[in-house]
């Protein structure tokens, strides 16, 4: 990690911006396709992309794909397995409440990351990113405790949006350890190879499961080709970063600075949803970036 410096908070950065989008784009999906179809888009339209990213990473390096080995795939298999989970759940949870407030209860996910990396993986943390990661996750969690949370039925997208962040960091901890199990010294085919390993199992299960269960949805999916190859390619470039960053640094320090991803869904209501920010939000935001910027400075 030393020799890469602060590479991975780059990696992050751009997978942040990149995921930001696609998930914009897959809330406007689910309109038309539903939360299967819309979660299926970017496995389906993303895996040629990870596929040509690999080929390109083969060529460039002048390396033979590597043979992953039996550890490898329990890793992935959790790693890709809880990613659909965690993207139905999303999406369901954004049909119910707002964008920015949505991703907010996703965005607990660092504390659930930081807790499975160090069963799991052994991934350590020193004080100052443990805390780090707790003022971020208070910011989320404030920003989520807007006016109305309290009405009957808000518990629904809240357990929702929770559920999800939940899946996400179990993807994660999958993720990295399929990686790390690789044991390669490039750590870009590690991470390459992964995806496109990942994208492959995803839409292949989803593929199947819609043509048995839903065709008229996997119909549908082909017929909206356009916006979805835009979300797929997004979704391909996000997770590409995304175990750049893995691969990298501890689950934990990545999920945490990809926080800043609130900051992006914010820029992203107002211009797209036309949705306002209220001063809880406000408040929110001020945490997570403190959180941030402890965390960039203790790693």
């Amino acid at each position: 990690m030393h020799e890469t410096g602060w590479l991975w908070a780059v990696f992050t950065l751009i997978a942040a911006a990149s995921q930001t989008v696609r998930n914009a784009m897959q809330r406007e999906l689910t309109k038309t396709l539903g939360t299967v179809g819309a979660t299926h888009v970017r496995f389906l339209f993303g895996f040629p992309f990870a596929i040509v990213l690999l080929a390109g990473v083969t060529l460039a390096t002048g390396t033979a794909i590597p043979v992953p080995q039996a550890s490898y795939w329990p890793w992935i298999i959790l790693g890709a397995g809880t990613q659909i989970l965690a993207t139905a759940l999303m999406l369901a949870a954004m049909g119910e409440r707002s964008f920015v407030v949505t991703i907010a209860y996703i965005k607990t996910e660092p504390v659930q990351v930081a807790l499975f990396g160090l069963i799991f993986l052994g991934d350590r943390l020193s004080p100052g990113m443990i805390a780090a990661i707790l003022i971020a996750t208070v910011g989320v969690i404030v920003m989520s405790l807007k006016a109305g949370a309290a009405q009957g039925d808000s518990w629904r997208p809240t357990a929702i949006g929770i559920a999800s962040g939940g899946m996400f960091a179990f993807s994660a901890i999958g993720y990295r350890g399929a990686i790390l199990s690789l044991n390669l010294p490039n750590f870009v085919m590690a991470a390459t190879l992964t995806l496109a390993i990942g994208l492959v199992l995803q839409a292949a299960v989803l593929t199947l499961y819609l043509l048995v269960r839903e065709p008229k949805v996997m119909r549908d999916i082909i017929g909206a080709w356009r916006p979805s190859l835009f979300a797929g390619f997004m979704g391909a470039a996000a997770s590409q970063f995304w175990f750049l960053a893995f691969a990298l640094a501890t689950a934990a320090s990545v999920r945490t600075l990809a926080l800043v991803e609130v900051l992006f869904a914010q820029f992203i209501s107002h211009v797209m949803f036309g949705q306002p920010t209220s001063r809880r939000e406000l408040i929110g935001i001020v945490l997570v970036v403190a959180g941030v910027l402890l965390l960039i400075w203790t790693h």
